[in-house]
């Protein structure tokens, strides 16, 4: 039996863009979507970012060199998903430092912003301590945001 890929989402300009399907577990009892649920989706599109920029964050962290984690996060509801609707993903590195990084999700149906977040992003060693990211993923990430055009 053939084995489906996983969609990481894809990659246009300097934006990664990831598809959502609301779920009805991802509602509460009034039918729209849980608030806390749009951050796991921002996060499993940050992921599936790394993994189109052939970062391996799992090789990463079993070989000890760190991990990225969320340092500060702010998040603007605007209007909310439902039951079925498809969301769209994008996510925007802002800035690129040594030690971490900016970047801005949106989520969207069709054209309608449904929410808007920043996020600073570090990366930090095992013992939790900020680390200098390793500068092939500086560098991967210098090449993506890059590709906003002229």
């Amino acid at each position: 039996m053939a084995r489906p890929s996983f969609p990481d989402g894809t990659i246009d300009g300097a934006s990664h863009f990831y598809a959502v399907r609301v779920y009805y577990e991802d509602t509460d009892l009034s039918g729209i979507t849980y608030h806390a649920n749009y951050l796991r989706w921002f996060e499993r599109a940050r992921s599936d970012l790394l993994r189109r920029l052939d970062i391996d964050q799992r090789a990463a962290i079993e070989a000890g060199v760190g991990a990225y984690a969320v340092s500060e996060v702010r998040l603007k509801y605007l209007r909310p998903a439902k039951l079925d609707d498809d969301v769209m993903i994008e996510t925007r590195c802002t800035e690129m430092r040594a030690a971490s990084c900016r970047m801005h999700q949106t989520a969207r149906r069709g054209d309608e912003v449904l929410a808007e977040a920043e996020l600073r992003v570090g990366f930090v060693a095992p013992d939790g301590r900020p680390r200098r990211q390793p500068e092939e993923w500086r560098d991967a990430f210098a090449r993506f945001m890059e590709n906003s055009g002229p």
